[in-house]
């Protein structure tokens, strides 16, 4: 396993976006100006790309948003997301950010909340799926 922080997003990174959110979850409007910017995670096994996301900072002094947490449906449920946040919020503490945010599926806040993250605020839709704002001190 090979776990990359790149300051420019690749055909690899790409390809895993479109795959899960896509295709399997029917979202239209994966690609944005924020790609232009943010840091990616990349997290490869035997050469073949698993699993990303992106951060890059947020409108919050001293936060840093985390964004776009995919793993290709082949690699889950190896723990490989949690392996992937890991290294964002390493990235993210590096880069002196002292939390971290993120716009979280709720189908997947149990998930961030078992990494620290509390939710904030109400539920809201993004692109008619349920999501919610959540946090955490690094």
């Amino acid at each position: 396993m090979v776990i990359q922080i790149l300051d420019h997003i690749t055909d690899e990174i790409k390809q895993i976006r479109i795959d899960v959110f896509m295709k399997e979850q029917g979202f239209t409007e994966e690609f944005d100006e924020i790609d232009e910017t943010a840091k990616f995670v990349l997290l490869s096994i035997d050469g073949k790309a698993a699993g990303t996301c992106r951060y890059f900072p947020s409108d919050v002094a001293g936060d840093a948003h985390i964004g776009r947490m995919a793993v290709r449906k082949l690699y889950r449920g190896q723990h490989l997301g949690t392996k992937i946040m890991i290294a964002a919020e390493n990235g993210i503490r590096r880069d002196g950010f002292k939390t971290c945010s993120l716009s979280a599926q709720v189908q997947a806040k149990p998930f961030y909340e078992s990494l620290g993250y509390k939710a904030e605020g109400e539920e809201y839709l993004d692109e008619g799926c349920p999501h919610v704002m959540m946090r955490k001190v690094l």
